[in-house]
């Protein structure tokens, strides 16, 4: 039950993350009044914007001009109720969930917040090739405060683990001066550094790297990326990687040992 809550409470959160990450990277403003129509900028009515129902019986059309929807409306919507699901799995780890379990619901509470501010991330830099600085930096500080009020004794791994994380996506982005790194990677660098700690920071790098690699060549192969001219924005695979950690972490930090030992 709780995971079906939890999935429909996602859903009505993936709505508004779909604002953030639509308007954050355009204006930095959330507060541009109602949601329109971009094609016709018909103000929407409230049955035009319940979550992943809305899109399906309007099959994906503007309901006044008709015009074709972005399909990233129910993608990030849809993606946040599965997450919102299953790190709420994670975080019970078979444990039943109570409210008046004060420790328990806090960790939750934060976790997802860290989900959700890792989607807005994720489709704003493949969207617009932005990461937004108002979901790095609150993002941040929240981290900070979490682990000084809950786990005070994993504060200098955390902040050590971010500053060494962005300072070698800064040294990435002084080398290529900005052309093989942005400096929007520098900045969530730190953000992940804060959330993962260390070895949970070299695995997440680890999986960023690898998949971005893999991605870019199939691109490469099927002609949808020139070698040269636009890049691929970077920020999707570090949030890959980021989310890659926090829910299995541990299990690669110890098949990577077990690899090693061979």
């Amino acid at each position: 039950m709780e995971f079906i809550i939890l999935f429909i409470f996602g859903l009505c959160i993936g709505s508004f993350l779909n604002v953030l990450a639509d308007r954050l990277p355009q204006d930095g403003s959330v507060i541009k009044g109602r949601s329109r129509c971009d094609k016709c900028k018909k103000t929407l009515k409230w049955y035009d914007l319940i979550p992943l129902l809305s899109f399906v019986n309007l099959k994906g059309k503007c309901r006044y001009c008709h015009a074709r929807l972005s399909f990233f409306y129910p993608i990030i919507e849809l993606t946040t109720g599965v997450m919102f699901a299953i790190t709420t799995f994670f975080i019970l780890n078979g444990s039943q969930f109570l409210i008046s379990n004060f420790q328990l619901l806090i960790t939750l509470i934060y976790y997802l917040f860290i989900v959700s501010s890792l989607i807005v991330i994720f489709f704003a830099d493949l969207k617009y090739g932005i990461i937004p600085d108002k979901i790095i930096f609150p993002s941040a500080l929240i981290s900070i405060a979490y682990l000084f009020f809950n786990h005070q004794s994993l504060i200098i791994n955390h902040l050590l683990s971010a500053i060494g994380a962005s300072f070698f996506f800064l040294l990435l982005f002084l080398i290529t001066k900005g052309r093989g790194m942005g400096f929007g990677d520098v900045k969530y660098a730190f953000l992940m550094g804060l959330v993962l700690g260390f070895p949970n920071i070299i695995v997440s790098l680890y999986v960023a790297f690898l998949t971005g690699a893999i991605v870019g060549c199939i691109l490469i192969i099927w002609r949808k990326k020139a070698l040269r001219g636009t890049s691929i924005p970077f920020g999707p695979f570090l949030v890959l990687g980021t989310l890659s950690a926090i829910f299995y972490g541990e299990v690669l930090v110890q098949s990577f040992l077990r690899m090693a030992s061979l």
